[in-house]
């Protein structure tokens, strides 16, 4: 992995700053964006600063620091980064101590998102009578897949939570935290998703937007592809989300499929500092389990999930998570939209035959198309307002 950046936060660059955004992954960093354009758009004298990515900064977020080039995933991986990841916490405290934000919206990223909301309240930051920031969080962390007891101490240490998933309401409903449902971005009716269904249209291969995932994952797709290209005779599409993640899989197709390099296309789907660019159509999917497998389910794109992750981390959370599924629109519908090949059942035969399937079979896309509308309704904006809403109200 590429050396990290230096942790160094400029101050703001209007003198004083009403909202801090953190968002330490390229999710984040697009959920974070939209919120923060709507929110600048309904209040144009809002100023933002953000630890984040390039959308947020498109977005008009001054950003201090790009925590997207340093998204990593797994109790491995982050031990590896400790002192990196020691240094961007102290140095966001100290930002926050030495400006005071109106308040500070995590966004996601609960390992270093909700250390940093219990440091705030124990130096009296915030959640106290003398404190001037407000501490507040979009997007809930996992807590009804694992580590449900995070929901007490983040009632102790936030002023509000935004969460996007509607059963995640009653999930704090035993705390004092006051929680609001603000609808998925993806589903609101001006969101504009990255993919479409299209039956002609090529194969879809998202390994993810964090580095070590993609290496081990992107190897499974390439292999589940090269088993079937032949047979489904159509091409193949990668997204990823930054040319750093473009380079790994340009480096990891030259060297490990070489004979498929004219039958793949890697494509970009950033869209900072420019338009959003047109959706991608495809037949089926094969996916990581992370943000774009929901905008695939949401486009009605029949598909799988794969998943590879370190072996001591899936271990670990074998132990301690709950749900039957990773996939969110699974876990949404109650049933697998997407069946799921985790580690070593993520074979190139497998995910080769759920490939077939999704292109031949009538059925399957027509069953995907009807999970897709349950998951729109399901999604849809609540009566009381969106995310931006939901942030300038906690602004006053």
């Amino acid at each position: 992995m590429a050396a990290f950046p230096p942790v160094i936060f400029p101050a703001p660059r209007s003198g004083s700053v009403d909202l801090l955004i953190i968002a330490g992954e390229h999710s984040g960093d697009e959920h974070a964006a939209r919120l923060v354009a709507a929110a600048r758009e309904r209040r144009p004298t809002l100023t933002v600063s953000a630890l984040g990515g390039p959308r947020l900064a498109a977005a008009g977020a001054q950003l201090l620091h790009d925590l997207t080039a340093s998204s990593v995933v797994g109790v491995v991986e982050v031990l590896k980064h400790y002192r990196y990841f020691r240094n961007v916490f102290d140095e966001t405290l100290h930002w926050i101590t030495m400006h005071e934000p109106k308040a500070v919206c995590f966004v996601d990223y609960p390992g270093f998102n909700l250390r940093l909301a219990a440091a705030m309240r124990e130096t009296e930051l915030t959640r106290s009578p003398a404190s001037r920031v407000r501490s507040l969080y979009y997007i809930s962390p996992q807590i009804w897949a694992w580590k449900a007891g995070r929901r007490f101490t983040m009632a102790r240490d936030l002023d509000a939570l935004a969460v996007i998933f509607p059963f995640e309401v009653k999930t704090y409903a035993d705390t004092n935290l006051p929680v609001s449902f603000v609808g998925h971005p993806f589903a609101e009716s001006g969101h504009s998703l990255l993919v479409r269904h299209d039956p002609d249209g090529p194969v879809l291969l998202l390994p993810g937007s964090r580095e070590q995932p993609v290496r081990r994952i992107f190897s499974s797709l390439l292999d589940a592809y090269a088993v079937c290209h032949e047979k489904l005779g159509r091409r193949a599409v990668v997204l990823h989300p930054s040319e750093r993640i473009g380079g790994v899989l340009r480096q990891m197709l030259a060297t490990r499929a070489p004979a498929l390099k004219d039958k793949i296309d890697l494509k970009s789907q950033s869209t900072a500092g420019s338009a959003r660019p047109e959706p991608v159509g495809a037949s089926a999917v094969l996916t990581s389990s992370g943000t774009m497998s929901m905008q695939c389910a949401l486009a009605g794109i029949p598909g799988a999930i794969a998943y590879r992750a370190n072996p001591l981390t899936y271990l670990i959370g074998r132990r301690v998570i709950t749900v039957p599924w990773l996939g969110i629109a699974n876990l949404i519908l109650g049933e697998p939209m997407y069946p799921e090949f985790l580690q070593g059942r993520a074979t190139p035969a497998a995910l080769a035959k759920e490939l077939e399937a999704c292109v031949g079979d009538p059925a399957r896309r027509e069953k995907a198309a009807a999970q897709s509308a349950r998951l729109r309704e399901a999604l849809g904006r609540p009566t009381e307002g969106d995310a931006a809403d939901w942030l300038l109200k906690q602004l006053g």
